[in-house]
């Protein structure tokens, strides 16, 4: 295999490790410094060039894009993409995780644990904002921050709201998050590569310091995961489309709580702690997955005129329901069932024998005509609404 590792610090204890473990394994290295990376974008023939040189693609690339340069260096990642050149963390899975607000955004309406977190820009909201999420103590974070910079543990109501005021002042975005005091000083990092976790630590803060982070003086130790815990690291970087990433969790009294999701994780805390060749099973995977470019299925699926992509439920008292695959006549009506999910689980390409149940959903391919008269029409969305506080009256006159 030849491997492109992206980096601008080739020479810091992750890239060394997956340099070495890839030259041990007899493949070919080339260490890209990101910033040094041109696009050239013409019709047909996406190209790059490093140092005013064309390269040569190579079959897969690493990306250890650091947060400073996340907006070139996905560019980088997309224009590898568009070259078919396999690559584990894709741009828009490296742009999403990056984000903290759009990775819980995109976490939310998944089946995957998040701390209750609060949005909000005019400062007269953060008071009722700050009592959604649970009030004081609350965790104050920038949006876009790693390795626990920008993270403000606030122990008091009035400190909390002058520190978003002062933030907000400088053009700051920052996220309010519930303190959940069970897990102070505490956090999991799953190491999560394809669908399983091969490494797992948790860190721990030392002194005063509530931040776990190890590049803020915090202990690693191994520990023996909790399935709860290393399904629920693998379903966030799956719905975050990412291959390879550190999955960051509370230890909440409700289980799992997703943190962070990083796309670049350093290997030396997690090795060091544990003594796994982490960095060797980096190489590995991606060395199993470069016949398996990224592919955007709809884009490819839908460039024939009148066919598309769409997921059709089967509710309860639907005539599918106990039906088999076959006997929905589907393929007769020229759809084809690429996937049916079924709760937590995915069955992809269901042999025609499988029988359906309530509440199955399918994704299928085919005619857009034929598929509209399956898709019911969407029931409008309510929300019950929380009653308003007793509003206090003082002479007659509400307050």
């Amino acid at each position: 295999m030849n491997l492109g590792i992206l980096t601008c610090a080739p020479k810091c204890y992750s890239s060394r490790r997956l340099i070495e473990a890839a030259k041990n394994r007899g493949h070919v290295v080339k260490v890209f410094n990101t910033l040094r990376l041109a696009i050239d974008i013409a019709h047909g023939d996406p190209n790059l060039f490093y140092k005013d040189r064309e390269i040569t693609p190579p079959d897969a690339i690493l990306p250890r894009i650091g947060t400073s340069i996340t907006r070139y260096g996905t560019a980088i990642v997309q224009q590898f993409q568009q070259m078919d050149v396999y690559t584990p963390n894709t741009a828009p899975g490296i742009v999403n995780s990056r984000d903290k607000l759009r990775s819980l955004q995109i976490l939310s309406r998944h089946d995957v644990g998040i701390p209750p977190t609060a949005y909000v820009q005019d400062k007269r909201d953060v008071a009722a904002a700050l009592d959604r999420v649970g009030g004081a103590p609350v965790i104050i974070k920038l949006i876009e921050g790693t390795q626990g910079v920008g993270v403000i543990l606030a122990d008091r109501k009035e400190i909390a709201m002058a520190i978003i005021e002062t933030l907000h002042s400088t053009k700051q975005q920052v996220l309010l998050q519930k303190f959940v005091a069970e897990s102070k000083g505490k956090d999991v990092r799953a190491f999560v590569i394809g669908d399983r976790v091969v490494a797992a630590i948790r860190r721990v803060a030392q002194g005063q310091e509530f931040r776990s982070n190890v590049h803020r003086g915090g202990k690693a130790e191994v520990i023996d995961l909790d399935p709860a815990y290393a399904e629920a690291a693998v379903r966030a970087a799956q719905i975050m489309g990412l291959k390879i990433c550190g999955v960051d969790m509370l230890e909440a009294e409700d289980g799992p709580q997703i943190m962070e999701i990083n796309s670049s994780p350093g290997l030396e805390g997690i090795e060091h702690a544990t003594g796994l060749d982490v960095a060797g099973a980096v190489i590995d995977y991606i060395a199993d997955q470069i016949k398996f470019p990224e592919i955007d299925i709809r884009q490819r699926l839908t460039v024939s005129r009148g066919y598309g992509v769409a997921d059709i439920s089967i509710p309860e008292g639907s005539k599918f329901v106990g039906s088999t695959v076959a006997d929905t006549g589907l393929r007769d009506l020229d759809v084809v069932v690429l996937m049916l999910r079924r709760g937590d689980k995915v069955i992809s390409n269901p042999k025609g024998s499988r029988v359906l149940e309530a509440n199955d959903s399918l994704m299928c391919y085919g005619q857009v005509d034929q598929m509209k008269g399956l898709i019911p029409d969407p029931s409008p969305k309510r929300r019950k609404l929380k009653p308003l506080p007793e509003t206090p009256v003082t002479n007659g006159k509400t307050l």
